[in-house]
C-alpha cells in the first residue's frame, strides 16, 4: 500500500492536517505519514522541507500528557532525527524543553528508551546539545540513575545504558562535566560499575567506564573527585579481571593525576595499587592495558614532588618498565617516560641509580640519540634526562665511557633549532662548565 500513497502525493495533503486541533486527527494523521515515510530517506528529507518539524514539535509541547499523540510523535522524530536537515531544523526549536520534560514523566521503560533514542541522536548536534543541558537534561539523567542504581531487571539495566551512554554525549564541553560531578553522577557510576564489575553487562560496563573517564578531565572535578575519595572507588574495581575495564579505569586514574600532585602522591603511595600496575606493565596478552599501566606510572612520577612516591616506584620495581618505555613505537609515551624519569631524578637520582644501571638507562637513551627516526621532541627530552643523569658519579662514567659526547656534538648541526640548543647546553654540562642559557621546549 506504501507505493500508491506515495505515487499519489498523499503525504503532502496529510501535512497540512497536523495543524488540527482535533486530537484524532492529529493521531491518525501522524500515524499515517509515519508509516508512508518509514524507512524513506528521501520522502522523510522532503516533509523536513515543509516544515513538519515546527508542527511536530508544537504537538508535543501543546499535547504533552496525552500519551497516544506524544508515543507518534516521538516516533516521528525519531525517524527523522538522523538527518541533518532534521537535526538544524530542530535547533531552531524549544524541543530540548519538551523532550526533557517527557524524559522526566516517562513512566515505562518502552516510552524512556524511544526518548533516549531520540537523545541520542540529537547529542550529536552541538547546539542542541547545549540546549539540552540547557534544560537540565543531567539532572534527570542523575535521578533515573540514582532511582535504577540497585535493579538487576533486565529492563532497567537497558535504560541504565542508555543514561550512560547519553551521559557521554554530553560530556563534550567543561562545563557539562562540571555540572554532573555537582550532581553526584560520578558516584552514581561508581555505584553502577561496583554492582557490574563481576559479572555484569559489558556493555553497561563500558558506557559507564567512558562517562567516568570524560568527567575526570576538568581540572575542578580532579580536586572534587579526590576530595570525595573517588580515586580510592576506583582503585577498589580494579579487582576486575576483565583487560577492558582494566583499560579505562586505569585511563581514568591518568586523567586524575595529570597536573594534580596531590593526586600523584596519593596514587604513589598505595603499594597495592604500584604492584598491580608493575604486573600489568608485563602483560603480554592485553597490550592496551600494559600501556595505560606504563602511562599511570609515569603520570604518577612526573606530577608527584614527593621523595616517598619516588622510592615507592623504586621498590615496587616499576623504574624499569618505565626505561623500556623510553623505546616505545609511540613518541608521545616515549616523551612521558622521559619526562617522568626526569623529574624523578631531580627529586631522588640516589635512589634511582642502581635501577638506571640494572636497566641500561644511559644505552637506550644514546641509540635514541643517534637514530635518525627519532623525533626532536624525544631527542630534546633524551638530552635534558642525561644532564639529570650526569649529578651521579657512576651514571657520569657510563656516558662517558659510551662516548655519547660524540653523538651529542653531531645534534649540534640538527635541523631543529631546540634541539641545538639543548645539545649545545648538555655538551657544556658534561665539561662541567654553566650553561649560557635555559633554552626553550620544542
Amino acid at each position: 500500500m506504501k507505493k500508491p500513497c506515495i505515487e499519489a502525493d498523499l503525504v503532502l495533503t496529510l501535512i497540512p492536517l497536523l495543524e488540527s486541533t482535533d486530537q484524532e486527527m492529529l493521531l491518525h494523521a501522524g500515524r499515517a505519514i509515519g508509516r508512508i515515510c518509514y524507512d524513506n530517506r528521501d520522502l522523510q528529507e522532503e516533509l523536513v522541507k515543509v516544515g513538519i518539524i515546527t508542527s511536530l514539535v508544537r504537538i508535543l509541547t501543546d499535547y504533552a500528557e496525552s500519551e497516544p499523540l506524544v508515543h507518534v510523535d516521538l516516533l516521528a522524530l525519531y525517524n527523522l532525527a538522523d538527518l541533518d536537515t532534521a537535526k538544524e531544523a530542530l535547533s531552531k526549536t524549544k524541543v530540548a524543553e519538551q523532550l526533557v520534560k517527557q524524559l522526566r514523566r516517562a513512566e515505562n521503560h518502552e516510552r524512556l528508551e524511544i526518548v533516549f533514542e531520540v537523545l541520542q541522536a540529537l547529542a550529536e548536534n552541538d547546539a542542541l546539545k547545549a540546549q539540552l543541558v540547557e534544560a537540565g537534561v543531567q539532572e534527570v539523567l542523575s535521578e533515573i540513575l540514582l532511582r535504577l542504581q540497585g535493579s538487576s531487571q533486565a529492563e532497567d539495566t537497558c535504560i541504565v545504558k542508555a543514561a550512560s551512554d547519553l551521559i557521554v554525549s554530553l560530556l563534550l564541553g567543561d562545563g557539562n562535566c562540571v555540572r554532573m560531578v555537582q550532581l553526584g553522577v560520578i558516584h552514581q557510576l561508581l555505584d553502577l560499575l561496583e554492582k557490574h564489575v563481576e559479572s555484569g553487562d559489558v556493555s553497561v560496563q563500558h558506557a559507564a567506564l567512558s562517562a567516568l573517564r570524560n568527567l575526570a578531565i576538568p581540572v575542578v572535578n580532579k580536586i572534587q573527585v579526590l576530595e570525595e575519595g573517588v580515586a580510592e572507588r576506583i582503585q577498589a574495581l580494579l579487582r576486575s579481571e576483565m583487560p577492558p575495564v582494566q583499560f579505562k579505569l586505569l585511563g581514568t586514574l591518568r586523567k586524575l593525576a595529570d597536573g594534580q600532585a596531590d593526586a600523584a602522591e596519593i596514587l604513589g603511595q598505595d603499594p597495592v595499587l604500584l604492584n598491580r600496575l608493575v604486573q600489568w606493565c608485563n602483560a603480554n596478552d592485553h597490550t592496551g592495558v600494559r600501556g595505560e599501566a606504563n602511562r599511570l606510572l609515569a603520570s604518577i612520577l612526573h606530577h608527584n614532588r614527593s621523595q616517598e612516591v619516588v622510592k615507592a616506584i623504586q621498590e615496587a620495581q616499576g623504574v624499569k618498565h618505565l626505561v623500556s618505555m623510553t623505546t616505545s613505537k609511540h613518541a608521545a609515551m616515549q616523551n612521558e617516560a622521559l619526562n617522568a624519569l626526569a623529574i624523578a631524578s631531580a627529586i631522588d637520582l640516589e635512589t634511582l641509580e642502581e635501577s638506571f644501571k640494572e636497566s641500561q638507562l644511559v644505552q637506550s637513551l644514546h641509540k635514541l640519540l643517534q637514530d635518525d627516526n627519532t623525533s626532536p621532541e624525544v631527542i630534546y627530552n633524551s638530552m635534558g634526562l642525561l644532564c639529570s643523569l650526569l649529578n651521579s658519579g657512576d651514571l657520569r662514567q657510563e656516558i662517558e665511557e659510551n662516548k655519547i659526547k660524540e653523538t651529542i656534538e653531531q645534534l649540534c648541526s640538527h635541523s631543529n633549532t631546540n634541539v641545538v640548543k639543548e645539545a649545545v647546553t648538555t655538551l657544556q654540562v658534561l665539561r662541567g662548565e654553566t650553561p649560557t642559557s635555559l633554552p626553550s621546549s620544542p
